[in-house]
């Protein structure tokens, strides 16, 4: 087993929650300060980089030709090495003010559970080439676990849910270890094409990915409001070519996403028919954490409590869930080490 000192770990070291739609990136002392869009504009005629984060997510569905915009990462993973290095390049030097330092930061980096070996070296090499002397990589619902306080090196059934943007990772975790995991592409970015799509269908308008994520924040729910929510959307006629503009309600965006959502229900129930009897009546007795931004899906825990039959609670502030957790890991690392993914290439002086 590794061992670690805390010396060994200096005020400069980052914790990053690389997600498919938000990077989020915490500095051991100062907390979350970067929350930006996993975006990047790049100009295909000097083969530039235009803009990172906010700035390039502004360009979304706007750019001329010569100008895309690219999401590096596809469902949690790297999809392309070399804009996700320009990614991690800008994030971490933005987190240490831009100024140069003598040796990197220590990077501890969340993944989706259940990737590849190929996939978290992957990762970890690209924050190496970014300037890290050192990257760690965690499973993102053990970090979220680790956020939101769970007793996870105890022996007592810890079960997650956590909806981000590319993925949705469900766990039961347990002294120290993942009992039983699921990760399933069912997650925001999924909901924002059902919306796509229930638009196309339903009006034969056609909206972008922007405008999609917009409603889901703005209007989105599970179940019935004892308010009705409502928002006016703009898009291109697919019969007359021309712009036109329509009343979305969150009734509407409900009958969108409730095949997702039921999907998304089969894969919890996997993980349940796969965890231990004891450990079961643990996740009976305590119940299911959430986190995530699919987490702030009005309705949800009431929900998933009624089809699941055990008690829900969304995390305080699930946003930023799994990047405090993996802050924690940065301020103490000795110990959640077992829950670091291939530990021998990531031994560390003593």
């Amino acid at each position: 087993m590794a061992k670690f000192s805390r010396n060994s770990f200096f005020s400069t070291d980052i914790a990053i929650d690389l997600g498919t739609s938000h990077t989020l990136v915490y500095v051991r002392g100062r907390g979350v300060v970067i929350n930006e869009p996993s975006v990047v504009a790049i100009n295909d005629k000097t083969n530039q980089v235009v803009a990172i984060g906010q700035a390039a997510k502004t360009m979304l569905g706007k750019t001329p030709a010569h100008i895309r915009t690219v999401r590096p990462l596809s469902h949690g993973v790297i999809s392309d090495f070399e804009v996700t290095e320009e990614l991690l390049t800008y994030f971490i030097n933005k987190a240490q003010g831009g100024r140069a330092r003598l040796f990197g930061p220590r990077i501890v980096i969340g993944v989706p559970t259940g990737v590849t070996n190929v996939q978290s070296r992957a990762v970890r090499d690209a924050a190496k080439n970014a300037g890290a002397r050192e990257a760690i990589i965690i499973e993102e619902p053990v970090a979220g676990a680790i956020g939101a306080k769970l007793p996870v090196s105890e022996a007592v059934g810890t079960m997650v849910l956590d909806i981000g943007g590319g993925t949705t990772d469900i766990a039961v975790i347990a002294l120290g270890g993942t009992v039983a995991a699921k990760s399933s592409q069912v997650a925001g970015d999924r909901f924002n094409e059902n919306i796509i799509d229930f638009v196309r269908n339903e009006f034969k308008l056609g909206i972008g990915e922007r405008t999609a994520e917009e409603v889901k924040i703005a209007i989105g729910a599970v179940m019935p409001l004892s308010e009705s929510l409502s928002r006016s959307v703009r898009g291109r006629d697919f019969a007359m070519g021309l712009p036109r503009e329509i009343v979305l309600t969150d009734a509407h965006i409900r009958d969108a996403i409730t095949p997702s959502l039921d999907a998304l229900m089969d894969a919890m129930k996997e993980v349940i028919e796969a965890t231990p009897p004891e450990l079961l009546s643990d996740v009976l007795e305590r119940g299911v954490t959430v986190f995530g931004g699919g987490a702030l899906l009005r309705g949800l825990p009431h929900v998933l409590a009624k089809m699941l039959g055990v008690p829900i609670k969304v995390a305080p502030d699930p946003l930023t869930t799994v990047v405090r957790g993996a802050g924690i890991v940065t301020e103490n690392p000795s110990p959640y080490v077992d829950f670091f993914i291939d530990e021998e290439d990531i031994l560390s002086e003593a």
